[in-house]
């Protein structure tokens, strides 16, 4: 399958697709899917930039209302991870997953998907420690403070991608932590010294991230963030020894929570990768090393790759830890513990025998329709007017047919009562 991936879009989705219209012009032939890692910017209106973190010289409506509104569709399927710089409010409507347009579908905070039987995984946001161990407390009317916290990577998260058997592929906004150290580290000083002193420090990158490299041993790994190529390199094999005593470097406490659905698991998976080839790239600008197209296959047998367009599924292991750990997702300051690791194999095996009962495979078309929430902007002006008013928030109706299809409360943003 011929997946075009891109690092921070910042907006510029119609340069995107131009893009990709070219290279297929240029090397005769077609993309299949686009993977997006990050600063997508799903501005609907002016009034989601008042909940983007960015500064005010930078507020920019941007291309994706003209998807949003329907004036124009998507011509690839693509899939959209969040970064640093996002509509907040817009991308805790769909929390859990959803169309943010017709043919873009948002990963979540974390998931997993599939694609044609390509498993793809992804986090999105950035890591800060001060942040990393709260529940997800933000709400509208955001502050200062809340607007910035909201797309900061969360431990609960994280937990969840950790039970997953290995994807194929992993979308991160932030690069892992030290991952510097398997690629042209010279190279990238060269066109980005200002990185040296995080470097040297080991704080160039995100630890969850790399924690959930080495467990997970995807076959590749996509990130955007610093505005910058880097290619790597990382055989497990090789780390297998340090990595094992040196499994959570964010923080005490994660070695609980392994793979709880490892040992269920093992029989039916593959075996995990024996290495992970990662690639960072650029921001959308000319010239810029923003785009770069290759062909994807999963380790797993039996995928059909030749259906076309391709058909993207729920991934029925994430369905079943994200049933099983509802529970514990939190809306307040305060995260809870998650149960240790026998509870936890316990817990998601009852959950993955009810999934494969009540769900089975679903193609996500089935289940979730997009829907307009906000309305489109009043005009097109690329800059927001003087004395904006902060949005309302939304119940999103793909919310809820998410979690009516796996029997959870809507914890994200439920509809009034009537």
């Amino acid at each position: 399958m011929k997946v075009a991936v891109t690092g921070c879009c910042h907006g510029e989705l119609d340069a995107t697709y131009k893009q990709i219209r070219d290279l297929e012009e240029k090397n005769n032939y077609k993309v299949d899917l686009v993977l997006i890692n990050g600063d997508f910017e799903a501005i609907r209106n002016h009034q989601d930039l008042k909940c983007m973190a960015v500064p005010d010289k930078y507020q920019h409506l941007g291309t994706f209302y003209k998807y949003y509104t329907e004036e124009t569709t998507a011509p690839v399927l693509t899939i959209v991870i969040g970064g640093n710089h996002e509509a907040s409010n817009y991308m805790w409507e769909l929390y859990h997953g959803g169309w943010l347009a017709p043919n873009i579908y948002y990963l979540r905070g974390s998931g997993c998907v599939k694609v044609n039987g390509l498993r793809i995984a992804g986090a999105s946001g950035i890591y800060k420690g001060y942040d990393y161990r709260l529940g997800h407390h933000e709400r509208m009317p955001y502050d200062k403070s809340s607007v910035r916290s909201a797309y900061h990577t969360r431990f609960y998260d994280v937990m969840k991608l950790r039970q997953l058997s290995s994807p194929d592929v992993f979308m991160s906004h932030d690069w892992p932590v030290n991952i510097t150290q398997y690629g042209d580290v010279a190279a990238l000083l060269k066109y980005k010294p200002t990185f040296r002193s995080d470097i040297e420090k080991g704080e160039l990158g995100s630890p969850p991230m790399m924690d959930l490299l080495r467990s997970l041993r995807p076959s590749y790994w996509f990130s955007a963030h610093m505005h910058s190529k880097f290619e790597a390199f990382v055989n497990h094999e090789s780390e297998s020894a340090e990595s094992g005593s040196k499994v959570n470097p964010h923080g005490e406490g994660d070695t609980v929570v392994a793979s709880a659905s490892a040992e269920k698991l093992k029989d039916t998976q593959p075996p995990p990768n024996k290495s992970t080839y990662f690639l960072a790239l650029d921001k959308c600008l000319p010239r810029r090393p923003y785009m770069h197209v290759l062909d994807l296959n999963p380790v797993a047998p039996g995928s059909d790759l030749g259906i076309s367009p391709p058909i993207i599924t729920f991934d029925r292991e994430w369905l079943a830890i994200s049933r099983a750990l509802h529970p514990y997702l939190s809306t307040c300051r305060q995260q809870p513990s998650l149960p240790p690791v026998w509870d936890m194999a316990r817990i998601i095996q009852e959950s993955q025998r009810w999934v494969d009962e009540n769900v089975g495979e679903r193609e996500i078309r089935n289940v979730q329709e997009f829907t307009r929430t906000a309305p489109g902007p009043v005009n097109t002006n690329p800059r927001p007017p003087n004395n904006l008013q902060l949005p309302p928030s939304y119940s999103n109706p793909q919310t809820e047919a998410f979690c009516a299809m796996l029997g959870l409360d809507n914890k994200v943003n439920p509809p009034p009562a009537k």
